[in-house]
C-alpha cells in the first residue's frame, strides 16, 4: 500500500511518535511517500532517518490512505491537500484537542493494522466551495470546517447581506459571519454559539459572530443551496477566511459559497460514533457535581 504521509513542522517533542509510524509501515512493506517540508523537519530537525520511497511537492501525488501527524489544523491543510482525489485521510493527534484527528501515538499499530485488515470505519465529510463575483476563483476555495467573514483593521462592525438561491435572507451588522459545515460546527462555529451537527446532516450552518441585534440567531439549511454574500465595511475592505488560511477582499465583490462536488473520506474506528467522541473530546454532558 500506499501512504502519504504529512505533519506538524513545528511539535519537536513527536520524534518518537513519528519513528513508532515509520517502524509500523516498514513491517507491513508500506511505500512511503512524504510531503517534502515534513520530510526537511523529521531528517533535519528531529534527526530521524526517512525510509522515504518519493517526496510530496505540491498536491500532485497518489496514494491509498494519508495520514495526518498534528492536530486538527494540520488535518485540515491534509484534506485540502487531498482534495478530490478521494484518498481517506487517517489524523494521528499529536495536537490538543484533537477532534478530527482520532487516533492518538499509542494507537499507530492498532491503526495501521486495521488498515491492512479493512477494520476502520470510513466517513465521508461534506466540503464548501467558494467563488467570487462572476465565478472568480478565490485563493483557497475549498473548506472542510467553514468560510469565515471577518472585520478586518478596526472595531467597527461589517454589514453582511445574505441571498440564498436568489431569495434575499437578512443583513447582518456583526464583527463577522461563519457559513461551516457539520464538520466545522465543532470549530469556530461553536465557540461563538453556533450548533453541533451531525457529520451525517446535509446541511450548512450560518452563525454570526458578535451581531449587533437581539433577535439574530444561527441558522441551519440544505446544504444543497447557494448563499451569495455582499458586505459593506467603513475601510472598504475585510478578511475572508477559508479554514484559517485568510485573504483580504475589497468591499462590493460578492461571494458564492455552495457544496463542492466531492467529499473528504476520513478514516475511524469501527467501534466508534460522534456521540462517543462528543462526550470523549469535547466533555459533553458532563456532570462536574459528581
Amino acid at each position: 500500500m500506499r501512504f502519504a504521509l504529512f505533519g506538524n513542522i513545528y511539535q519537536h517533542k513527536k520524534a518518537n511518535s513519528v519513528q513508532k509510524l515509520l517502524t509500523e509501515l516498514e513491517i507491513h512493506k508500506a511505500t512511503i511517500l512524504i510531503d517534502a517540508p515534513f520530510y526537511e523537519f523529521l531528517t533535519q530537525d528531529l534527526l530521524i532517518h526517512v525510509p522515504c520511497s518519493q517526496l510530496i511537492n505540491g498536491n500532485d501525488f497518489q496514494a491509498d490512505v494519508a495520514i495526518s501527524m498534528g492536530g486538527d489544523g494540520t488535518f485540515l491543510e491534509v484534506a485540502r491537500r487531498v482534495g478530490d482525489k478521494q484518498i481517506p485521510i487517517l489524523g494521528i493527534n499529536t495536537g490538543r484537542l484533537g477532534f478530527l484527528a482520532d487516533f492518538s501515538p499509542e494507537d499507530i499499530p492498532y491503526a495501521i493494522d486495521q488498515i491492512y485488515a479493512n477494520g476502520l470505519r470510513t466517513e465521508e465529510r461534506s466540503v464548501l466551495q467558494l467563488s467570487y463575483s462572476e465565478g472568480e476563483p478565490a485563493d483557497y476555495p475549498f473548506a472542510l470546517n467553514e468560510v469565515a467573514v471577518l472585520k478586518r483593521d478596526n472595531s467597527s462592525m461589517i454589514s453582511i447581506r445574505v441571498d440564498i438561491d436568489g431569495e434575499y435572507l437578512t443583513t447582518y451588522q456583526a464583527d463577522g459571519l461563519i457559513i461551516n459545515t457539520p464538520t466545522g460546527s465543532t470549530g469556530y462555529a461553536l465557540s461563538v454559539g453556533g450548533p453541533v451537527i451531525h457529520p451525517d446532516s446535509k446541511t450548512i450552518g450560518l452563525v454570526p459572530v458578535a451581531p449587533h441585534s437581539l433577535n439574530v440567531r444561527p441558522f441551519t439549511l440544505s446544504d444543497d443551496k447557494e448563499i451569495t454574500l455582499t458586505v459593506e465595511s467603513r475601510n472598504h475592505n475585510f478578511l475572508v477566511a477559508v479554514d484559517g488560511r485568510s485573504e483580504k477582499c475589497q468591499e462590493g465583490i460578492r461571494l458564492s459559497i455552495r457544496r463542492a462536488p466531492y467529499l473528504i473520506k476520513v478514516l475511524k474506528r469501527s467501534n466508534g460514533s460522534f456521540f462517543h467522541t462528543l462526550r470523549d473530546k469535547m466533555m459533553w454532558g458532563t456532570d462536574v457535581r459528581i
